[in-house]
């Protein structure tokens, strides 16, 4: 549900939780809770783009022309890239690193960063008068791409780094960006996860209970935006991925297999 409440609330974050709590709490292995956080974290975003584009807030044509690169990339690297990592890459005296560990490390890497730009968030200055829209094609494209490889590595939405990009690259106003990253989280994690289908045996009875639970949590989310101040939350809740970035990170390099996988 916390997972939920935050992408409706600050428009991300929510997937950065996903993947631990699939791992400690459900004792998730690290590869599939990546493909599990795909498809939990793309049905909860399409639930939540919905009623952002019936307010006008989804901006289509900003969401294909990032959306495309970033589908690509998300499909290739589940389909061909996650299947050719060696589940033990190497060993240096005593430490191993395997594929999971890897993974975790990765997206332990990847929380921090995102507590940072969450930590750092100015105001939003939605009341600006609109700029118009530039499209800067190449760096567009390349930032969809990478997003969409990442997403496809860690299993997490990327909505920390799509909506900046959105902003800044796009010229789009906060709260289209907020709609147009839910859009776009959705198309590339739910495409991702079908580059999954075949290679593990899902349990899907947890994964729809997890949705539903996310599902809920993203209209409990909605309705709190409207009274929550979203700068202060994003600020709180970036603090809170910083300590689970770094719990991940000594638990997983100092303390492996130790409660979870």
């Amino acid at each position: 549900m916390i997972i939920g409440v935050s992408l409706g609330l600050i428009g991300g974050g929510g997937s950065i939780l996903t993947v631990p709590v699939l791992v400690y709490l459900f004792g998730v292995e690290p590869v599939l809770a990546t493909a599990y956080s795909l498809f939990i974290v793309g049905a909860t975003s399409l639930v939540g783009a919905v009623p952002k584009y019936r307010q006008g807030e989804v901006n289509l044509k900003t969401a294909l022309i990032f959306g495309i690169p970033s589908i690509i990339a998300v499909y290739t690297t589940r389909s061909f890239i996650v299947p050719a990592i060696p589940s033990h890459i190497f060993t240096l005296g005593s430490f191993t690193l395997t594929k999971s560990l890897l993974l975790m490390l990765l997206f332990a890497v990847l929380m921090v960063v995102a507590s940072v730009t969450m930590i750092r968030t100015k105001k939003d200055k939605e009341d600006e008068i609109e700029q118009k829209q530039v499209f800067n094609y190449p760096v567009i494209l390349l930032e969809g791409a990478v997003v969409g490889m990442l997403t496809g590595l860690v299993g997490a939405g990327g909505g920390f780094l799509i909506i900046p990009a959105l902003v800044l690259l796009s010229k789009l106003p906060m709260k289209q960006a907020v709609g147009t990253s839910l859009l776009i989280i959705a198309a590339k994690s739910l495409i991702g996860f079908t580059g999954d289908l075949g290679k593990h045996i899902m349990d899907w009875k947890l994964l729809i209970i997890v949705t539903v639970l996310a599902i809920a949590g993203i209209f409990i989310g909605n309705s709190m935006s409207k009274k929550v101040s979203p700068v202060a939350l994003k600020k709180s809740f970036g603090w809170f991925v910083l300590v689970m970035g770094i719990y991940i990170i000594i638990k997983e390099l100092l303390f492996p297999g130790v409660g979870g996988h």
